[in-house]
C-alpha cells in the first residue's frame, strides 16, 4: 500500500475555516494551525463558491504501510510531514519536490503519528516528532539529527518517570506544543492495570533535558492528592491520566492548557477509589514552570472511558458586553465545556448531577457527575434512546428493539454484568481531530460522531497456570474474542490464520511494541510471551513448571468482556441516524447556529 500526500489531502484533512482577520500570513506552521488549535486560516482564495473547481496540484509517494494520519504544517513554502512508516520528510510546497527524509519505516512500522512540531530559533529551525518511544530533533533545513540533544540527537520519553514505568508502554501519537525554548510533550500509554503514570513533561528544545514536570498523579503534598487511595502514585498497577490528544497555549500569557485522559485501569476503579484528580480535566499550568493554576474535571473517577480527545480551542467571546478571553473543550460525552481563560470560571452553569451507583462492592463509583447547562450536547446521549430509535434499514430491527428495551441506557450508568449501553461511544462524540474556530466571532465548529458501544463486565481468573492459552485470554480475548474469531464489524481482526499470515517475529514485536490501537505488552515475561506465541501459531503447549504462575495480581476483580460496537446483522450501525452531525455553536450564547446531519442513510 503506498500513502499519498498532496496538497488537496492537506487541506482535506484539517478542519479548515478561511476567515478575514489581523493575522494575515500564509504559513501553517503548527499543528491544527496554531498554538490555539482553531484549525483557522485567515487565506480566502478558496471559497464555498470554487472548491468544487480543485484539483490536484502534485502528489508525493512514500512506500509505507498503515494508518496516515499525519496532518502536515508548512513554514516559509516548505510542508513538513511524516508518513505512516514515520519517515519524516521536508517539500518544497508548491512543487512536492522533496528536500529531505528522515526515518527508518521498517523501525517504526508499529506506531502512528499525527504530525511534527516546529521550533523556531534565531539561527535555525527545528523540527521535533516520536518514532517508538523517542523523541527526536532534527535540523529543518537538512533532516539530520541534532547531536547536542538528548543521546546523538533523541530523547526517551521514559525519561524523567518513576522506576515503575521503566519497561511499560510509552509512544506519543500526537505533535508536541511548542512555547519559548520547550516542548511539552502528549504520550499515549496503555489503557489497562499495566499503565504507565501520565506525568506531564516540558522538554528543552536545545538539550532535551526535562524543564520542568507536572504530576497527574499527585505526590504527598500536592494538590489533588487525597483523591486517590494513599501513595496511588507508587501503585505499580495505577497509571495513565495522561494527556495523549495534544494542548493548547496563550502564548501572550504564558498558560498551557492540557486536556487529560482517564486512569488506568479504564473500565475498573476498585483500587483506585477517589475523585482521581487530574485525571479527565482541563489542566491550566504556567508553561514556563507546569505550576497548576486551575483545573476542572470533566469526568469524576472515570469508568467510561472518558478521555478529553482533542485539543481545547482558545477564542474571544462577549459575556455581559464585556470581552472574555475563553478556552472550550469538547469532549467524548458531547458536551462543550467553556471557561475564562485566566480564572477558569465556568461561563455558563455547570451543575452536578447524580449517577447511579456500581453493582460491584468493590468499586466505587462517584455519585455525580459534571453536566454543562449550555451549551445543549452536540451528540445524541444513551438516555435518550428508546427501543423506536434503531436503524430503520436494518434486517434484523426485532433483535435491535429487544436490546434498546432491555439494556442499561442510564447516563453514567456504571459498568455492570448485565452490559450498558455507551453513547456517544468509547470514541465519541468529540473525536482527535479536534474542533474548528473562528476566535473573534466565538464561534466553534464541531464534527460529531454517533455510535453505540455495549459495555459489559465479568470476573476476572485468577490462579492461573502461564499457558499460552490462559495469556492469550487475559489480555488479548476482550479485542480478539475467545476463539480468536475477532470483531471484524469493531475493527480487530481475527487471528485463527495469523500463523500463516505472519512470521512470528513480525507478531511478537507488535505484542511487545503494539501497533495502530493494540498497546504493547511489554511486561509480559520471557514464559508468558514465548508461550502467547506458540498459543497463536499452534505449537504444542509447552510444559509449564507448576511454580510458574500467569501475572495476574495486576487485573482487577472484573474487565470487560470486549470492545463491542452497538450493530445490526450486516455490520451496520445499530442505532437511528443520523450516525454523525457538524454543528456551529455560538460560545457567546451557548446556542447553536445550525447543525446537519453527516450519515443519515446506508452507503
Amino acid at each position: 500500500m503506498k500513502t499519498l500526500v498532496g496538497i488537496i489531502v492537506f487541506i482535506s484533512s484539517s478542519f479548515l475555516i478561511s476567515f478575514i482577520s489581523q493575522n494575515q500570513n500564509n504559513d501553517w506552521d503548527s499543528y491544527l494551525g496554531g498554538s490555539d488549535r482553531n484549525h483557522f486560516s485567515t487565506l480566502d482564495q478558496i471559497t464555498k463558491d470554487n472548491i468544487a473547481q480543485l484539483k490536484i496540484a502534485w502528489t508525493y509517494s512514500m512506500p509505507d504501510s498503515g494508518q496516515m494520519q499525519s496532518n502536515p504544517i508548512i513554514s516559509n513554502g516548505v510542508l513538513y510531514g511524516i508518513s505512516s512508516g514515520l519517515q519524516v520528510f521536508a517539500l518544497n510546497a508548491a512543487t512536492g519536490k522533496q528536500i529531505w527524509k528522515f526515518g527508518d519505516p521498517l523501525k517504526n512500522w508499529a506506531s502512528t503519528s499525527r504530525g511534527v512540531s516546529l521550533w523556531k530559533g534565531e539561527h535555525e529551525n527545528r523540527i521535533l516528532f516520536t518514532a517508538g518511544p523517542n523523541l527526536w530533533a532534527l535540523d529543518a533545513k537538512t533532516g539530520q539529527p541534532i547531536s547536542s540533544f538528548g543521546t546523538s540527537g533523541k530523547v526517551d520519553l521514559h525519561e524523567g518517570l518513576p522506576k515503575i514505568a521503566k519497561d511499560k508502554f510509552i509512544i506519543s501519537n500526537t505533535p508536541g506544543t511548542i512555547y519559548k525554548n520547550l516542548i511539552i510533550m502528549p504520550v499515549r500509554l496503555s489503557e489497562g492495570a499495566d499503565a504507565a503514570p501520565g506525568d506531564l513533561r516540558a522538554f528543552d528544545v536545545m538539550t532535551g533535558k526535562i524543564a520542568w514536570t507536572f504530576h497527574t498523579i499527585p505526590y504527598p503534598g500536592e494538590y489533588g492528592y487525597s483523591t486517590w487511595p494513599k501513595d496511588a502514585y507508587k501503585n505499580e498497577y495505577v497509571g495513565a491520566a495522561n494527556n495523549w490528544a495534544g494542548m493548547a497555549v496563550d502564548e501572550k500569557r504564558g498558560i498551557l492548557f492540557v486536556p487529560t485522559g482517564s486512569a488506568g485501569y479504564d473500565f475498573w476503579g476498585g483500587n483506585r477509589k477517589g475523585q482521581n484528580l487530574f485525571a479527565n480535566c482541563l489542566l491550566a499550568l504556567d508553561a514556563n514552570t507546569g505550576k497548576r493554576l486551575w483545573h476542572f474535571q470533566t469526568t469524576h473517577h472515570d469508568l467510561w472511558d472518558r478521555d478529553l480527545p482533542a485539543p481545547p480551542n482558545l477564542i474571544t467571546v462577549i459575556k455581559n458586553g464585556k470581552k472574555i478571553d475563553a478556552v472550550a473543550q469538547i469532549t467524548k460525552q458531547g458536551y462543550v465545556f467553556v471557561f475564562d481563560r485566566v480564572s477558569g470560571k465556568p461561563l455558563f452553569p455547570i451543575i452536578e448531577k447524580k449517577v447511579p451507583k456500581s453493582e460491584f462492592s468493590e468499586e466505587s463509583a462517584w455519585p455525580t457527575q459534571p453536566i454543562p447547562t449550555l451549551p445543549k450536547p452536540y451528540a445524541r446521549q444513551s438516555n435518550e434512546l428508546s427501543s423506536e430509535d434503531y436503524n430503520p434499514y436494518s434486517q434484523n430491527i426485532d433483535q435491535l428493539k429487544q436490546t434498546l428495551k432491555s439494556i442499561d441506557k442510564n447516563w453514567y450508568a456504571a459498568p455492570s454484568k448485565k452490559g450498558t449501553l455507551i453513547l456517544p461511544g468509547f470514541d465519541g462524540g468529540g473525536e482527535w481531530g479536534g474542533a474548528g474556530a473562528d476566535p473573534e466571532k466565538g464561534i466553534i465548529y464541531i464534527n460529531s460522531n454517533e455510535m453505540g458501544w455495549i459495555q459489559t463486565m465479568e470476573p476476572s481468573a485468577t490462579n492461573l497456570k502461564a499457558t499460552g492459552e490462559n495469556v492469550y485470554k487475559t489480555y488479548c480475548k476482550s479485542c480478539h474474542g475467545a476463539e480468536l474469531e475477532g470483531n471484524i464489524k469493531s475493527g480487530f481482526p481475527e487471528l485463527t490464520t495469523i500463523h500463516q499470515r505472519r512470521k512470528k517475529a513480525f507478531v511478537s514485536e507488535i505484542v511487545t511494541q503494539g501497533k495502530g490501537m493494540m498497546p504493547g505488552f511489554g511486561q509480559l515475561t520471557a514464559t508468558e510471551k514465548s508461550n502467547l506465541l506458540g498459543f497463536l501459531f499452534k505449537e504444542a503447549p509447552k510444559e509449564i513448571v507448576s511454580a510458574q504462575e500467569l501475572k495476574t495480581k495486576n487485573l482487577p476483580p472484573y474487565k470487560m468482556t470486549g470492545y463491542n460496537k452497538f450493530l445490526d446483522a450486516e455490520g451496520m450501525v445499530g442505532i437511528s441516524p443520523p450516525w454523525g452531525t457538524l454543528n456551529a455553536i455560538d460560545l457567546n450564547l451557548g446556542k447553536y447556529l445550525w447543525k446537519i446531519p453527516l450519515g443519515d442513510e446506508p452507503i
